[in-house]
């Protein structure tokens, strides 16, 4: 898909941001949200957002820029733009994104740590 050369007048911009803002928050499933992004981007489009929120995550977590790239087979320059992003910053969406991720995990940990104690009670 290519972005075409003509530019939106801003209150129509403003307003359809709004309604895709509206209905990203509206979408309380999982698979709402899947098939949402299935009909509305194309699978690299779907591929290049995942892959900007693992790089994100990733170096949260200190990875390096080799290890990023081994694992989700990406450019060095692609690690930087989210870096760059990220750094110039863009960061509430990181941080939200980060809070919201890291709160999963420890829920999952947590979840799978009181499961252990019911199958070996000590």
């Amino acid at each position: 898909m290519q972005l075409s050369g003509k530019k939106l007048a801003k209150q129509t911009r403003v307003e359809i941001f709004d309604q895709l803002n509206q209905l990203l928050a509206d979408l309380k499933k999982p698979e709402e949200v899947r098939q949402f992004l299935n009909d509305f981007l194309s699978p690299v489009e779907k591929i290049v957002i995942a892959k900007r929120l693992a790089i994100m995550i990733a170096l949260e977590k200190g990875q390096s820029y080799g290890e990023i790239k081994q694992n989700l087979k990406v450019s060095s320059a692609t690690i930087a733009a989210v870096q760059k992003n990220y750094d110039s910053g863009k960061k509430n969406g990181f941080n939200l994104a980060i809070q919201r991720i890291a709160t999963d995990e420890w829920a999952d940990q947590t979840a799978k740590k009181i499961a252990a104690w019911f199958k070996n009670p000590s």
